[in-house]
């Protein structure tokens, strides 16, 4: 398990370790590091791992304007959403294809299907994450891995007051995470290229018809959803 708070990795490490009867290890490092990804690798080599499933759960949003948000912010975000996952997925595909078998599940959004004004850059970044992944899933079809990338709605865990969104529209009926992370999980056992998850009716409805919808109908439906 990795993430960047070492306290919280111990208690998830106890209380998998209690309830599951398994051997839990931690790794932690900070994904706005550039080579986090790197450090994440070498320390799952020195601890004599083998690496069957890899997740890119971490996610990093921020409201506010393109012009608003500083460069560390959203530089930042890029790192977390698209550089990590893509060099965490250059350095165990191969060792994956090399022993004929791996999956892989990467957390995107249905952020990922339209420009997002008022969070520009994270539903810019989860566009480069869900193309990649197919990409990525077609490539790997005749190799024993697979590469499924997980698109929920909004999400009541803690990446709204995180990015200081939970007092936006889009977080007033946030979805409880239990079942994405199933539909999550089963999508990446069963090796598909693309799980949506999470919205209620009248939401999965409206994500199903956006690629079809005029941008500038669909940006201003989005920037409603993103303000205070």
């Amino acid at each position: 398990m990795v993430a960047r708070n070492q306290k919280k990795l111990d208690a998830q490490k106890a209380e998998t370790e209690k309830n599951y009867g398994v051997k839990a290890y931690t790794i932690a490092v900070d994904f706005t590091d550039y080579n986090a990804a790197e450090k994440i690798y070498g320390q799952v080599r020195e601890l004599g791992i083998e690496v069957d499933y890899l997740i890119n759960n971490a996610g990093l949003g921020g409201q506010g304007t393109f012009q608003e948000r500083t460069m560390d912010e959203d530089l930042g975000m890029a790192n977390v959403n698209m550089i990590v996952p893509t060099k965490l997925m250059k350095l165990f595909i191969p060792d994956f294809v090399k022993r004929g078998h791996g999956k892989i599940l990467n957390v995107s959004s249905t952020a990922a299907l339209t420009p997002g004004p008022l969070q520009a850059e994270y539903y810019a970044t989860k566009a480069y994450l869900t193309s990649l992944s197919n990409a990525i899933w077609y490539e790997l079809k005749d190799t024993g891995v697979t590469c499924t990338v997980l698109m929920p709605g909004a999400m009541d865990t803690g990446f709204a007051s995180a990015s200081g969104l939970t007092t936006t529209k889009m977080f007033e009926n946030a979805g409880k995470p239990d079942k994405v992370a199933e539909d999550g999980y089963k999508g990446m056992l069963d090796g598909k290229l693309s799980v949506v998850s999470g919205l209620p009716g009248w939401q999965s409805a409206f994500v199903g018809l956006m690629p079809m919808m005029p941008k500038k109908t669909v940006m201003g439906f989005v920037a409603g959803q993103q303000s205070k």
